[in-house]
């Protein structure tokens, strides 16, 4: 089992800082809202704190615009960083090469379909073959990661059955789309409780808002680490 990693979905870092203050040591997701905002430096002072990093930019362009990225990104020392499956196998096995090359223990995760995708959406939208499945779509693309040389991928946890039987129970899963109670989706549309996730076979859980917007921040974190665990309340 991994972690539960709380995405700072915050839109300034003071604030950021802010809500860290209560926690000892946490791993958290930091993506474009943030980081676009404020800038590298903000990695650095997390990091300081003691805190694991996720960075989430999704990374997807040309090969060697990836690859370029990618060699600057792993400088800020984080722990985990993904990439668009979308941009293709010589995209990902370039962004790999590169990031392997700085930090061979940073782990690499490809984003299959964002968790605010249904079947309509791949279907009517991004034109995926209307004769595959969106669990189908997310099983190649998994596979696509795997070969490629990635650790893992980002997926809902409603695919990890589905991805573990195709890559293998050592193939990471990084789900977000958690919420304790699932009538509260907000923008996402494939949804899991904490528990659910455990059960589905999820390697991390992604949370955000159940956490961030808590009246009891660290309260709501040890909880949902502890229903993700299976230890009882």
């Amino acid at each position: 089992m991994g972690d539960v990693i709380i995405a700072l979905d915050f839109d300034a870092k003071d604030k950021a800082l802010q809500f860290l203050k209560p926690f000892d040591t946490a791993y958290v997701k930091i993506g474009m809202e943030l980081f676009y905002k404020e800038g590298p430096g903000i990695i650095s002072e997390i990091k300081a704190l003691g805190h694991k990093i996720f960075l989430d930019l999704k990374l997807h362009d040309i090969p060697n615009t990836v690859k370029k990225a990618t060699l600057s990104l792993m400088a800020l020392d984080v722990d985990m960083i993904n990439f668009h499956v979308a941009g293709g196998g010589t995209m990902l096995k370039e962004a790999v090469q590169a990031a392997r090359s700085v930090n061979p223990e940073v782990v690499l995760i490809g984003v299959t379909m964002l968790t605010s995708t249904d079947e309509a959406t791949a279907h009517d939208d991004i034109k995926i073959d209307p004769t595959l499945t969106l669990k189908d779509t997310v099983a190649a693309y998994a596979q696509l990661a795997k070969d490629a040389g990635l650790d893992g991928v980002v997926c809902s946890a409603l695919e990890v059955p589905s991805i573990k039987a195709h890559c293998g129970d050592t193939f990471l899963t990084v789900t977000p789309g958690i919420r304790p109670d699932k009538n509260q989706k907000d923008d996402q549309k494939r949804v899991v409780t904490p528990a659910d996730a455990r059960m589905l076979g999820s390697d991390y859980i992604v949370v955000g808002r159940p956490i961030t917007q808590a009246e009891d921040p660290v309260g709501a974190y040890e909880k949902i680490k502890a229903e993700f665990g299976g230890i009882p309340s």
